[in-house]
């Protein structure tokens, strides 16, 4: 009932909030036409690239061709659908497993300190040593283009952020009284890490997996365009950009719209997240609360 409550008042608040609203309304249709791309893309084959029309090739855009064809004569509009389902793969994916990598580390290290802590902390540390683009470039780079070798080299370049995130979390929640009160009672390790201070720790870490969804998208982007993303002719956005760099003075098109779709929905995160922000930290929402919702 409190959680109902919780969650009832924090989407009151992210109404409220037009910015930030705007925001969760592109992030959902973003998944929503993520989800259904298979079932709404006007050419299939056109758009998981089964097909050439050289007849119809760099075709501006039209009632036919919405977004007009590339240099093969497929449809863009369906590229571009079709390719916010990889995007969604992309970012789901890496974010998860970069939470699923860093939160747990983060949590013994924090919790447990000492000199398996530091030593926890100094492996992430190598990681946080280079600027997350460029190892996962040098990842990519060696596993290989695809779909999964993008998905791996990414969360490598990502998981020390969460783990560092939930040290500081767990630093400061372990000293807390009702933790104390919990080992009294003779409570097992386990149980307070999960059961206790994960719960009361995890807010700014999925606040910052928000954020970092678009993000992730954008990073995916940048390593199609620089050749060690997907392979074609998968319709993953980057790689969509990329394809219509070589003929952009003649078919300016190829590039703009699936760089559109990136730049809304990487706005799109940005803006929700910043609107999960404010309204999860108790300080920001009193305000908000105080001025009905907008700051």
């Amino acid at each position: 009932m409190m959680v109902s409550s919780e969650v009832k008042l924090m989407m009151k608040l992210l109404i409220k909030n037009k910015v930030s609203f705007a925001g969760f309304i592109i992030v959902l249709t973003f998944i929503f036409v993520g989800i259904l791309a298979p079932f709404i893309t006007p050419y299939p084959a056109d758009a998981r690239g089964w097909v050439f029309h050289m007849n119809q090739r760099l075709l501006p855009p039209s009632w036919k061709h919405p977004f007009g064809t590339d240099e093969f004569g497929r449809d863009m509009l369906s590229r571009v659908i079709l390719g916010s389902r990889y995007s969604l793969i992309i970012s789901v994916s890496v974010i998860g497993l970069a939470l699923l990598i860093g939160v747990p580390i983060g949590l013994v290290a924090g919790y447990l300190g000492g000199k398996v802590g530091s030593a926890l902390m100094r492996i992430a540390d190598m990681f946080l040593a280079f600027p997350p683009l460029l190892l996962a470039v040098a990842m990519a780079a060696t596993l290989g283009r695809g779909l999964r070798n993008v998905i791996i080299s990414l969360a490598i370049s990502w998981w020390p952020w969460y783990t560092r995130l939930m040290y500081v979390q767990t630093n400061s929640i372990k000293t807390m009284p009702y933790i104390d009160a919990a080992k009294v009672l003779g409570l097992r390790t386990p149980t307070i890490l999960f059961k206790h201070i994960l719960p009361n720790a995890i807010t700014p870490v999925m606040v910052q997996a928000a954020l970092d969804m678009g993000s992730a998208i954008l990073e995916a982007a940048g390593l199609s365009f620089l050749g060690v993303g997907v392979k074609p002719p998968t319709p993953e956005w980057g790689l969509l950009v990329t394809e219509g760099w070589a003929s952009i003075n003649r078919a300016w098109w190829i590039s703009l719209f699936p760089g559109l779709a990136i730049l809304i929905t990487v706005l799109g995160f940005n803006l929700m997240a910043d609107g999960l922000r404010e309204i999860t930290d108790p300080r920001l929402r009193r305000l908000l609360i105080s001025r009905g919702g907008r700051i």
